[in-house]
């Protein structure tokens, strides 16, 4: 199952050029993570902020494709590649909402984390389940 995630491309996303800037992608794709946990009670402010686990990047590579500017929308798409015991693959494929241009992939490995003590855990079984249920074969 894919979770799609829209928003718009706002002023303080670009740069002296008028395009999004690149580093502003990963704060996009966090936005999509924080989307993926919706069906979860609480959503993800839940996850983190009441049961104390976090998601830090061990990972992350890009490619980008197209320019986004402002005013742009961009969809989403957010497939997960790989769970494991403690860490999960994830990708987040871009693409204009106007046209349906590619913009970007960007994958990203996080790892679950107790925020008590920064130290990885197992994923607990509903994390888990959220992430299977997104869970498709890397292409």
């Amino acid at each position: 199952m894919t979770a799609t995630y829209e928003r718009a491309v706002r002023f303080e996303d670009v740069d002296a050029a008028r395009l999004v800037f690149f580093a502003r992608y990963f704060g996009y794709c966090h936005e999509a993570l924080e989307a993926l946990f919706a069906p979860m009670e609480g959503g993800y402010a839940r996850v983190v902020l009441v049961r104390g686990i976090g998601f830090p990047s061990v990972h992350v590579e890009a490619d980008y494709m197209a320019p986004l500017r402002y005013g742009d929308g961009v969809r989403i798409a957010t497939y997960v590649l790989h769970v494991g015991r403690t860490s999960c693959r994830l990708r987040y494929d871009m693409s204009r909402t106007s046209d349906g241009a590619r913009i970007a992939k960007v994958e990203q490995v996080v790892v679950v984390t107790n925020l008590a003590t920064i130290e990885k855990i197992a994923i607990p079984d509903d994390v888990r389940a959220l992430f299977e249920s997104h869970r498709v074969e890397a292409a």
